[in-house]
């Protein structure tokens, strides 16, 4: 019986049998397949400084980490709520020597003090990939690339990838499309809520055909060439086909300029998958630079959840369980579950194979079916 003390704070929850069950075999297919693009693992604290959590990357908002006093140094420590961060860290300390490009992976449960109105939960396992030494096209492909297989290594069909240029506003507003300082943010802001009335009330009626310039990539992105920038987005125009093409068909794409949501350390270029039967985006990455020491990153991130819901139903097969009766032999089930078997052991004489989950009981030195 469930008493008030037993309740969880909003935003946690626990992972059952099942639920842990396929949360393991997800991450460990993910882990997988970066591994076998020569990303190594890297196992960041789950505690650290807040400062030093909030001095790697721009836009990281120490108001949302739990933060208390380290009884040792008095100093104010944080629980990490992003990994990325912490990679950072490790690449400009303990690793600034290792050749580069340097290929990090990770995967570990990060939290926040408050839930987002987008996301509830507070608690959750990001897993990713960081490439550091470089924010390139090439590195560009690689990520997304990485990060499809890494969603198809663990199950996942019909994905898309939506782009983004989370520098734009700023790019323009040097001198294509000039905004005064004080502009910009007003203008990024009436570009996320997609409110044409709002952007030319801040001053950014020339930025409108932006709001115009999304949807299925081939359209876009011509719509986006069409913008007389000077020839200020040439480049990165270029650089947005050049990752599509390495795409191919793998994937539905799609663009969004000027997207910022999710992308508040991004420089030039950004990306946010999707799959059917997932209402939230399975990950975000794109380039950054890694603060402190300016290196030049390109990476991404998996969040748990999302992708247990594309898996839906499909997410654990069936296994083959073997009851072990008291007087088993021990030599013959070690054997067996060599083989790949999953025995349960009975420890008394009341325990009834069927109602603990087993498919088959050992009789005569062999599993026979239930």
């Amino acid at each position: 019986m469930t008493q008030p003390d037993d309740l969880l704070p909003i935003g946690l929850e626990d992972a059952l049998p099942a639920r842990a069950a396929a949360i393991t075999r997800a991450m460990r297919q993910v882990l997988d397949a970066m591994d076998t693009h020569g990303y190594d693992r890297v196992r960041p604290p789950l505690v650290e400084f807040e400062r030093s959590l909030a001095g790697r990357m721009e836009g990281v908002a120490t108001r949302r980490m739990v933060r208390f006093t380290d009884p040792e140094s008095l100093r104010t420590l944080a629980l990490r709520s992003d990994i990325t961060v912490q990679v950072g860290r490790i690449a400009a300390t303990s690793l600034a020597q290792a050749p580069r490009p340097l290929r990090l992976a990770y995967a570990g449960e990060v939290a926040t003090l408050k839930a987002d109105q987008l996301d509830p939960a507070r608690q959750r396992l990001q897993m990713g990939a960081e490439l550091i030494g470089s924010d390139s096209v090439a590195a560009a492909i690689e990520a997304v690339t990485v990060a499809l297989d890494a969603l198809e290594a663990a199950g996942i069909s019909g994905l898309s990838v939506d782009f983004t240029l989370p520098d734009l506003v700023d790019t323009l507003a040097e001198k294509a499309l000039p905004l005064a300082s004080g502009q910009r943010d007003a203008v990024r802001r009436e570009l996320d809520m997609k409110d044409a009335g709002g952007l030319k009330a801040a001053g950014g009626e020339d930025y409108l055909p932006l709001l115009y310039a999304t949807g299925p990539f081939e359209e876009a992105i011509d719509k986006l060439a069409s913008i007389d920038a000077g020839g200020v987005l040439a480049t990165r125009i270029a650089a947005l086909r050049e990752i599509a093409a390495a795409l191919g068909d793998r994937a539905r794409l799609t663009l969004d300029p000027s997207e910022r949501h999710g992308f508040e350390y991004q420089s030039w270029f950004g990306f946010t998958i999707h799959a059917a039967g997932a209402r939230g985006a399975l990950g975000r990455g794109g380039t950054y630079a890694i603060k402190g020491s300016e290196e030049a990153a390109t990476g991404f991130s998996l969040y748990m959840e999302p992708l247990l819901e594309a898996l839906g139903n499909s997410d654990l097969p069936d296994r083959k369980s073997l009851f072990l009766p008291l007087d088993h032999d021990r030599e013959v089930a070690a054997r067996l579950r060599g083989e790949g078997w999953r025995t349960v052991a009975a420890i008394g004489e009341g325990d009834d194979a069927s109602a603990l989950g087993c498919t088959h009981i050992l009789e005569q030195g062999q599993p026979k079916a239930l």
